[in-house]
């Protein structure tokens, strides 16, 4: 059966194992920690409404990444231009109107469907293929200031900064993936030294002048000086502690966690640490490592065997930024950086960060599949 699977499918044969066993565990983890949540709801205690609405977006994911990777990668360099212009009116619209939860404007709301959905998701995949095409096609005067290097410099900018007041932790991921682009794009030094200087100034500007300047010094101040915070401003990360140490090696089993109900957001920022609290260090934390790494480097692979600058770039682009905030969730829930609201890459529950998410995993398949048939020419 698995062999008549892969025989409907293209691309990196090991990058649909990880999307799979990543899916599986999305569903499984999510079902088991959503039963306060359940209960907290209309629905009653009945979490498997959860499961059959988080399952649907699982399996849309898997269909949209299905038919991502059959589209040629080059088309997705012909839509970057317009996917950038609609983004910018949309992060605008999101920072001034859209819904707000912690001081933090991050949501607009679907009417028809009655849907958040988070901007910044769009944002960064249409940034990511601008800055491919770009890199790709002023490549000869790359060097030039206003004619190469002015357009990607604004581009940059002017994504980060309409993120940044409202979740300046995916305005840094996204600022530090596009710096990883420009040097990858042969960028010189003394042109990303201005963009680091220019992002530098942005951060300062959100951290000490920004709505949300509150929220970052007691989260600091709560990681840097945990016995000194407030017992509020510690409880998320407390609470992760304690699932992961009563994990230990093995684990609880398969829907046992007993920290779910005193996690906030545990079937998303912090579904890691119920994840290791029921299937242990060794298979849920290891395990979801070892399958972003394994990730990683047949991303890696597919970057320096791909033919066309673009795909390359694409590739790197997404791979690295799926990668960063992976790493990012992980490290909030065992502590080892402040706590931020970045969800673990089609494993945490949500809409349409688990679909931008599939399409990106999409994408790189598709640069993949490319390969593949350079290769067999």
């Amino acid at each position: 059966m698995v062999n008549l699977l892969f025989q409907k499918i293209r691309g990196d044969r090991w990058i649909w194992l990880v999307a799979i066993l990543l899916s599986v565990f999305s569903i499984l983890a999510v079902y088991s920690s959503t039963g306060t949540l359940a209960y907290l709801s209309a629905n009653d205690g009945f979490t498997f409404a959860y499961l059959f609405r988080h399952g649907s977006v699982i399996v849309a994911g898997l269909v949209l990444m299905y038919v991502a990777h059959l589209i040629n990668h080059r088309y997705y360099s012909r839509i970057a231009q317009v996917l950038l212009y609609v983004s910018i009116p949309l992060l605008l619209y999101t920072l001034f109107f859209g819904s707000s939860i912690n001081q933090a404007s991050r949501w607009i709301m679907i009417p028809v469907i009655n849907e958040t959905f988070q901007t910044s998701d769009l944002a960064k995949l249409a940034l990511y293929m601008f800055l491919a095409r770009e890199l790709t096609k002023r490549q000869e005067k790359i060097k030039n200031f206003k004619e190469g290097f002015l357009p990607i410099f604004v581009s940059i900018l002017a994504v980060c900064g309409l993120i940044a007041p409202a979740n300046l932790s995916t305005a840094l991921m996204i600022f530090g993936t596009s710096v990883l682009l420009l040097l990858i794009g042969r960028v010189s030094t003394r042109q990303i030294a201005i963009v680091c200087l220019a992002g530098g100034v942005l951060v300062a500007a959100v951290v000490f002048l920004g709505p949300r300047r509150g929220v970052y010094k007691a989260r600091v101040n709560s990681f840097l000086h945990p016995e000194t915070a407030h017992a509020d401003d510690t409880y998320q990360i407390d609470q992760a502690k304690i699932a992961i140490a009563s994990g230990g090696t093995f684990g609880k089993g398969p829907g046992n966690s007993t920290q779910r109900n005193f996690l906030p957001s545990p079937y998303a920022d912090f579904i890691y640490a119920v994840i290791i609290e029921e299937y242990g260090l060794l298979i849920g934390g290891v395990g979801v490592i070892i399958l972003y790494l394994i990730f990683l480097f047949r991303s890696v692979k597919i970057v320096v065997k791909s033919p066309k600058a673009f795909g390359a770039l694409l590739a790197a682009a997404l791979s690295f930024s799926l990668v960063i905030q992976a790493f990012a969730n992980m490290a909030v829930a065992t502590n080892l950086f402040p706590v931020t609201g970045v969800s673990l890459p089609l494993v945490s529950m949500g809409g349409t960060s688990i679909l931008f998410t599939s399409l990106a995993f999409g994408i790189i398949l598709s640069v993949s599949r490319d390969v593949e048939e350079g290769e067999m020419v």
